[in-house]
């Protein structure tokens, strides 16, 4: 029977890891990009097709589901997983992003946050408990604990107080999930340091989490308008304060340079809604740089998306086609652009790995970076 969650690390290249985490629900090959299912479905993505561009779990959202179709309808219609037909292992957040940022005069208390929904207008309670029991109810392999965020912009007694916060709810996730019964038995839970940019606060979150103990740990709070050089900084630091042996996730990242860079300084695991986003608004991502396809240049263009790109959309289609598509608001121009840039993005997590695992990465990762960095032709 397949283990629960074993993550092992076959070779290391300076800070950078590559291994893989075993679950019942199938193994995942870290450094690992997860494509973001919001609302049960990566948008503009057939299961499948997100399978074949070499993604092993994708990432749902607590909040939205919780909201609709809600949590004990997707219970009682198979969970997750059968409700929208992927069969690989499940990552949920804990929803405490989005109460923030999307949710209507929120409400933030010891016991958790209270908020008006942003769908209807209906009030909500967002506790440690409630966003375990929501992520149970859906079926996840990967329970976030619940935290809370703060702008790293905040002053230092908010991001402390926040931090502390997220710690106590933290333990109150782990003993949530522990009370799980067979879910618990049979998936995994990570805790989510905090502290914005400050070495020592996250210092703090790092051994608190470690203190509680947790399958895998997430770096917070970062990719919320600090900037690449600010985020590179925080993470020179933040996840050599965890453990060595555990997966290591930063949440919500991001952009290819920035995936590059984090891998470089230890980190596992990424989600980021940007290659569906982008496809949807016309952005292809190339190892040139991202290209608008809208642009009339590409009208009569007759090369594929990226000369490079072994997706079936480069295989067959046009930039020109793609032009035509997207300017025309025609449906298929979304669908296949969105999978161009979830290819695009797992082609390159495949070629991290391998760069770590053939002590490469250096080169690379320098190489990428002048490549992606040109202005494209």
């Amino acid at each position: 029977m397949s283990p629960r969650f074993d993550f092992t690390i076959s070779a290391t290249d300076g800070a950078a890891r590559t291994g893989q985490i075993a679950m019942q629900r199938g193994v995942i090959r870290t450094p690992a990009f997860m494509p973001v299912g919001t609302a049960a479905t990566v948008k503009a993505m057939k299961p499948d097709d997100v399978a074949a561009a070499g993604a092993d779990i994708i990432l749902g959202n607590t909040y939205h589901l919780m909201l609709r179709p809600g949590a004990e309808r997707v219970a009682r219609l198979g969970g997750l997983h059968g409700f929208m037909g992927w069969s690989k292992p499940i990552l949920t957040d804990s929803g405490g992003y989005q109460v923030m940022s999307l949710a209507d005069l929120t409400k933030r208390s010891e016991e958790g946050v209270s908020f008006k929904s942003h769908l209807d207008g209906t009030r909500h309670l967002l506790s440690p408990e409630r966003s375990i029991e929501i992520q149970r109810l859906l079926g996840s392999n990967i329970v976030m604990a619940f935290d809370e965020l703060v702008p790293t912009t905040s002053t230092q007694e908010v991001q402390a107080a926040a931090m502390e916060r997220s710690m106590r709810w933290a333990k109150r996730s782990r003993d949530a999930f522990d009370a799980g019964g067979a879910h618990a038995e049979n998936n995994a839970i990570f805790g989510i340091q905090q502290g914005a940019l400050n070495e020592s606060f996250r210092k703090s979150s790092a051994d608190a989490l470690i203190d509680i103990g947790f399958d895998g740990y997430a770096v917070g709070g970062l990719a919320v308008g600090e900037g690449q050089e600010a985020m590179f900084g925080c993470l020179d630091f933040a996840p050599g304060q965890l453990p060595a042996d555990k997966p290591r996730y930063l949440m919500g990242v991001g952009k290819p340079d920035d995936i590059v860079g984090a891998v470089e300084r230890g980190i596992d695991m990424f989600d980021c809604v940007m290659p569906t986003r982008s496809g949807r608004t016309g952005q292809a991502f190339t190892r040139n740089g991202p290209i608008n396809i809208r642009n009339a240049r590409f009208a009569e263009d007759q090369s594929p998306l990226a000369a490079d790109c072994a997706c079936p959309v480069c295989a067959i289609w046009s930039r020109a086609y793609l032009h035509h598509l997207v300017r025309a608001g025609e449906m298929l121009g979304a669908m296949l652009m969105t999978e161009h840039n979830i290819w695009f993005y797992e082609t390159l997590m495949a070629d991290l790995r391998a760069a770590i695992a053939a002590g490469t990465l250096t080169k690379f990762a320098n190489d990428f970076r002048a490549e992606y960095g040109r202005k494209s032709s």
